[in-house]
């Protein structure tokens, strides 16, 4: 018959052997809600490069919106991705009636699906930051002498301030996008409340100044995409828009560097961002006297379509 200090002995082994599987369990549990598997290599285009996301990089992380509406390529079961549509051919500019312009797609490749190319052999100038009262009136008198549309992403507040210079770009038959209320780099990873809340400000400031306007395209400040942006922008009736050729103009590194650029890296379908906001633009609107004969001897230059009315 076993002894006391036996039974004991016992009882102090079965004790910590269960809290031992105890603590393994509870363990296991709080990794797998804090460290769920990465989602297979390609699931998100990069932020950066426009290639293959692995699902092991930190610096864009996935927020998944479990009330987003279900749609094409959203059934809201997990699938909640933007849809993205990849043109098989080039997009009829002028289809629809009344010469109504067809809107783009998101961009399969783009970051997060946003737009890069036009999705024809169109080149289009964007100008964001604005509007400015000393760059803007600029940028427009240097469009209207080489007869160019281009697509103007502008910033709520400024278009609070300055409301004619966007009745001045609607006027000149430019194409409007919204840029955020404040431009700011870390809206994309803020609450969808407080993102939603920040594009709808923005477009409600554009029509308060130009009643009416059409807000076919949504740019993330500094290009800083997540796919809760997208699928907002998405949300609202705006495509999500990224560029193709960046000379960095906002860096200021002058007129030269950045005509060289804008030059020698546009071909046809790209998306050029230039600046007419947010500091000393001198280098871009010089820079303009050079790219603008040099490009519309090589291409088509046109504002991005803004869909119907």
């Amino acid at each position: 018959m076993p002894t006391v200090a036996a039974v004991r002995a016992l009882s102090v082994v079965v004790l910590v052997v269960t809290a031992l599987f105890g603590t393994a369990y509870v363990l296991g549990r709080t990794l797998t809600a804090e460290h769920p598997p990465a989602p297979p290599a390609g699931l998100f285009p990069s932020p950066t490069s426009g290639g293959p996301r692995t699902g092991t990089e930190p610096s864009r992380p996935r927020v998944p919106y479990p009330d987003a509406p279900a749609t094409a390529g959203n059934s809201g079961t997990g699938s909640d991705r933007p849809q993205t549509t990849a043109p098989t051919k080039a997009p009829d500019l002028d289809a629809g009636t009344g010469g109504e312009h067809q809107q783009l797609p998101l961009e399969e490749g783009g970051p997060y699906g946003s737009r890069l190319t036009t999705g024809s052999s169109q080149v289009a100038l964007t100008f964001d930051d604005g509007p400015d009262p000393k760059w803007t009136p600029q940028t427009l008198e240097l469009l209207r002498r080489y007869q160019v549309k281009a697509t103007f992403c502008l910033v709520g507040q400024n278009v609070q301030r300055y409301p004619d210079l966007v009745r001045a770009i609607v006027a000149d038959g430019h194409t409007l996008c919204n840029h955020s209320w404040k431009h700011d780099l870390l809206l994309g990873s803020r609450s969808r409340q407080v993102i939603e809340a920040d594009l709808l400000r923005t477009n409600q400031a554009i029509w308060a100044a130009a009643p009416g306007a059409r807000i076919a395209y949504y740019r993330q400040p500094g290009g800083n995409w997540t796919y809760p942006v997208v699928l907002i922008a998405q949300e609202l009736g705006m495509t999500a828009l990224h560029w193709t050729v960046d000379p960095k103009d906002w860096n200021r590194p002058g007129a030269g560097n950045i005509a060289a650029m804008v030059t020698g890296s546009t071909m046809p379908g790209s998306v050029v961002l230039l600046h007419d906001a947010g500091g000393d633009r001198q280098g871009t609107i010089i820079a303009l006297g050079t790219i603008l004969p040099n490009l519309v001897q090589r291409f088509q230059l046109d504002a991005l379509p803004t869909g119907a009315a």
